[in-house]
């Protein structure tokens, strides 16, 4: 899986990671939200056994093994100028336009 970001996208990604240490992970969230899920960008302090490092222009970014086959091989995360928000998507699918980034490190 490669995922690709414009230099607009890697600046922001940069702004929420901040000083501390982190990584990104792509993450279909199912807990309490009643529905198949709801996509989002981790911010994680480690990764999981059961998470696959992808390729990405700006980042380490991970995705969870069991939902890396709900993603294309070629994906794009792009943020919103205007929203604190991003869009993921490929040329043939858009799986999301209002992705938020959530914060998980506990340092």
């Amino acid at each position: 899986m490669n995922v690709h970001m414009d230099p607009s996208t890697e600046k922001k990604l940069n702004e929420h990671m901040g000083a501390r240490p982190g990584y990104f992970k792509l993450f279909y969230d199912t807990e309490d939200c009643g529905c198949n899920g709801v996509l989002t960008l981790q911010i994680i302090d480690q990764p999981l056994d059961t998470d696959i490092k992808v390729e990405a222009d700006a980042c380490e970014l991970f995705v969870d093994r069991q939902q890396q086959s709900l993603f294309d091989h070629t994906m794009k995360i792009i943020a919103d100028p205007n929203y604190p928000s991003f869009t993921v998507r490929s040329d043939s699918s858009l799986f999301s336009s209002n992705v938020r980034i959530r914060d998980l490190r506990q340092n």
